[in-house]
């Protein structure tokens, strides 16, 4: 057609890529525009409110509805008042430092009792791992409350735990363990139940492990729990960082296993926002406090990739 733009085949084989990649690459980034910044930023701006008696439990101190003036008007409504609670309450740093505590030892726990079982799954024959990595995921087919539940059926008093051990003759029937409601339990709990989380990254990792290396290391004279050492955890290490990453970050923030498993000593933070929000309805300061336990895991996590990136830049 007269003045019809032609557009070449090879700039049109260009824009198609670039514009493929630009997908790929923005819905992501929306996706935690609208499901973690924004929620995020609203969580924020309630965290610098003051308590009320209403509907909602705050003092709205920035409203779009109002225009910028009247919200510019209103910075100095901000208040640091729940930030500055945090720091004189002892409840809430101890809950912090034993949610802390508690996700470290679990990750650590997750680690030594995973690293065996993905080692055994990558090298078992190839027709067999499909079955056991299914087998790893299968307890994700029953609901998370439902699994959390069981143990508290097996761990109690009366539980499957303590009446095998009774009929071993382990426990005296009128001395049987106490394990439920204690903080045992909610290691227990939270070990089984992100195990597939520790075990699925190291799996990927150790299946991709170049076997020849062994080989080489043996042909040297290397024993082979030497080699293990020398050769299989250091380039197993990328999953052990997934892993360990996966396991601790929900830890740390776990509701329902200390509820459910842990007895009234158990302080975690989960249980200390549910009790500030649901119980107190003190949204400002709930909020202040996941915004505080953010920040304790986000800085952490980008200093260590910004370490690791430098790391890998200079070669080292």
């Amino acid at each position: 057609m007269p003045g019809a733009r032609h557009v070449p085949a090879k700039a049109r084989g260009r824009l198609f890529p670039r514009f493929g990649r630009l997908v790929v690459v923005g819905l992501p980034y929306l996706w935690l525009l609208f499901f973690f910044l924004l929620p995020f930023l609203i969580v924020f701006k309630i965290s610098f409110s003051e308590i009320t008696i209403a509907i909602p439990p705050y003092t709205p101190v920035f409203d779009l509805a109002e225009g910028i003036s009247a919200n510019l008007a209103k910075l100095q409504q901000f208040s640091f008042d729940n930030y500055l609670f945090l720091t004189q309450d002892r409840l809430y740093y101890l809950s912090y430092l034993s949610s802390v505590w508690i996700a470290l030892v679990s990750t650590v726990l997750t680690l030594l009792i995973g690293f065996p079982m993905a080692y055994g799954m990558a090298r078992a024959p190839r027709h067999w791992r499909p079955l056991l990595v299914m087998l790893v995921i299968l307890p994700f087919w029953t609901s998370f409350l439902i699994r959390v539940y069981a143990w508290m059926g097996i761990l109690s008093r009366e539980g499957l735990l303590n009446q095998f051990l009774i009929f071993i003759g382990v426990v005296d029937p009128a001395n049987p363990l106490v394990i439920l409601s204690t903080n045992t339990a909610v290691y227990i709990g939270i070990v089984y139940s992100y195990l597939p989380f520790m075990v699925l990254p190291l799996y990927a990792t150790l299946e991709k492990l170049d076997e020849s290396l062994l080989e080489a290391a043996a042909d040297l004279g290397c024993p082979p729990w030497k080699a293990f050492w020398k050769i299989t955890v250091p380039l197993s290490l990328p999953g052990v960082v997934a892993g360990s990453f996966l396991v601790f970050i929900p830890a740390v923030g776990e509701f329902v296993i200390p509820d459910l498993l842990g007895g009234s000593d158990t302080l975690m933070i989960g249980r200390t926002l549910w009790a500030e929000f649901f119980s107190n309805r003190d949204w400002p300061l709930s909020s202040a406090i996941a915004v505080l336990l953010l920040l304790i895991l986000v800085i952490p996590i980008v200093y260590f990739q910004n370490h690791q990136a430098k790391l890998q830049e200079s070669g080292k």
